[in-house]
């Protein structure tokens, strides 16, 4: 039998951006965009859902390395152009590995934005860890930069 075990885990990652908050908030809200520089939803997978409302669930699953994973959100609290909220699950191989609250806040900064994206997490027995997800974030938001710059 598995050890079973909760590693507690915080990181914060912090990006500006030479674009609008309208525009950065626009990347995570609409489903092509993000399609576009995260992946999800894909349209040729039926399974994945993108349903961005307080309440709403956006669900993800794809292969990394022989693995598949599914990214399941429920979408909590949205201001928009100033604050995402929801809470989600990871699962890998049908296993459960982690299980967190993530915030994105959007802050005017000149004519750009300073967004700051938090995430509060219950890694679990050993499958997922704090240090995988935070530079796992870090290159999500780095795609969406490089996203924003292109359009």
């Amino acid at each position: 039998m598995t050890e079973r075990s909760i590693a507690h885990g915080s990181f914060t990652v912090e990006r500006s951006y030479r674009h609008a908050p309208s525009k950065v908030y626009g990347a995570w809200a609409n489903p092509e965009f993000k399609r576009q520089w995260f992946g999800s939803p894909s349209p040729d997978k039926p399974k994945d859902v993108m349903d961005f409302r307080v309440g709403g669930r956006e669900y993800n699953e794809s292969e990394m390395g022989g693995d598949t994973y599914i990214f399941d959100v429920t979408y909590r609290d949205i201001v928009p152009d100033n604050r995402i909220i929801y809470t989600y699950e990871m699962m890998k191989n049908g296993e459960r590995i982690s299980v967190s609250l993530a915030t994105i806040e959007l802050f005017p900064d000149g004519a750009g934005t300073r967004m700051v994206v938090k995430e509060d997490g219950a890694f679990l027995d050993g499958l997922d860890y704090v240090k995988q997800r935070e530079e796992g974030t870090n290159y999500l938001i780095d795609l969406m930069g490089k996203w924003l710059d292109e359009q």
